[in-house]
């Protein structure tokens, strides 16, 4: 199914509400309060994301990946529910600093690095990180005994939408030699890492991963093993269903059980914390109609909040805000962003009721990689983020 497929969501005979959980009262308000485009970051919506990975979990330490959203609200927040954070880069390693997080927190995952960032993480006292190649073993000689490495593994998975081992980790027969390598230059493996890819769809390649992991260290039974890293890659709903997590973990979990004991498990999730605490408020600033479809140009776009649809495959459901009619007409429409570029087209083929300018939409599950990757093409500012303690609450008064 492609995009255009995915994003018709108005297509069918009976229209769904697509904000019926949101409070409309309370997004008027917000309306009212601040110039579009803007994001509404929900802290009781990453609490909930939070708690039920936890749930899903229960004997899993869940780092955070920063680099889907790293809002300073939301990673105090998660710091507060007793959240670790995955670590990439230095800016990273420095905003968790300054946000009072300590090293020993954190873990730095990105499988390859300067010299430079592994001496900052060391200095911010975190001493654990990834590798998965020989080159990058060669780099930590020099800091033998006073690190810990994981060793990332690749596991294919053509069910993810982004399949992120084409990219990173080491064969299943390379691994024993890397550990060797480790060895012989007094650094202390301590752990195997993989990531199946993000937004997961089965759960079983997961499964899969873990269980050859498990097999991978019962062979090396000669290694200190303390860490599993089984990474990220929880689905959440766009435009399709997924499984609830807590039945998404059950397999999961059941493969977990088999490790050796003492092995203690970390998952890095992101777009599962994230992805369902963030909409996106934008308006409608032109139309025109272009043969049989009516063209609504947004103040954002593809180059902006929207970037996840170029980056990251997502599809986000999107609805006006003015108050639903389901027996009233809807047009093939397009919604396209504000720049100049042909490609900054947000959704076609979108039946939609006729807009007006002025109308508001509300972009949905907006929170990873959106405005982690948004640009200021042609010099639009990148939408401003709002926090709010639970837009989904009719009763709250946090706004």
């Amino acid at each position: 199914m492609d995009t255009q497929d995915i994003i018709q969501h108005f297509a069918e005979q009976t229209h769904p509400d697509e904000l019926e959980q949101f409070d409309r009262a309370s997004l008027q308000e917000l309306v009212a309060k601040h110039e579009t485009p803007f994001m509404v970051l929900d802290l009781e919506e990453v609490d909930y994301q939070f708690k039920s990975l936890q749930a899903a979990l229960p004997n899993t330490k869940l780092f955070y990946a920063l680099k889907s959203l790293s809002h300073p609200e939301l990673i105090k927040r998660l710091k507060k529910l007793g959240s670790y954070f995955d670590l990439a880069t230095i800016g990273e390693v420095e905003l968790v600093e300054s946000l009072g997080i300590t090293g020993d927190q954190c873990i730095h995952t990105h499988p390859i690095k300067k010299d430079k960032e592994i001496k900052r993480a060391l200095e911010f006292g975190c001493t654990r990180f990834v590798v998965d190649n020989f080159a990058e073993m060669q780099k930590f000689y020099p800091y033998a005994g006073q690190v810990e490495l994981i060793i990332r593994v690749s596991f294919r998975s053509p069910q993810a939408v982004v399949d992120l081992s084409r990219k990173f980790g080491c064969t299943l027969e390379e691994l024993p030699r890397l550990v060797d390598d480790a060895a012989a230059h007094g650094i202390s493996v301590v752990g195997l890492s993989f990531h199946v890819g993000s937004q997961s769809m089965s759960p079983m390649t997961h499964v899969n991963a873990v269980r050859s992991s498990v097999a991978a260290m019962k062979v090396m039974s000669h290694v200190d093993w303390k860490f599993l890293d089984i990474g990220g890659g929880f689905p959440i709903v766009y435009q399709e269903s997924v499984s609830p997590i807590a039945d998404f973990c059950v397999p999961i979990n059941e493969a977990l059980a088999e490790l050796p004991q003492g092995v203690d498990v970390f998952a890095e999730p992101g777009r599962f914390i994230s992805g369902p605490a963030m909409i996106e408020v934008v308006s409608v600033v032109g139309k025109a109609k272009r043969g049989a479809r009516m063209w609504y140009y947004l103040d954002d776009g593809v180059y902006g909040g929207f970037s996840g649809q170029m980056f990251d495959h997502a599809a986000y459901p999107i609805a006006p805000l003015k108050p639903f009619d389901p027996t009233g007409e809807f047009f093939p429409s397009v919604l396209a962003g504000p720049t100049c570029d042909s490609i900054d087209v947000v959704a076609e083929d979108i039946e939609l009721p006729e807009l007006e300018v002025g109308d508001i939409l509300i972009g949905k599950q907006m929170g990873a990689y959106t405005i982690a990757s948004a640009t200021e093409f042609n010099y639009y500012p990148k939408p401003k983020v709002v926090v709010v303690e639970d837009i989904f609450d009719p009763e709250s008064e946090a706004l």
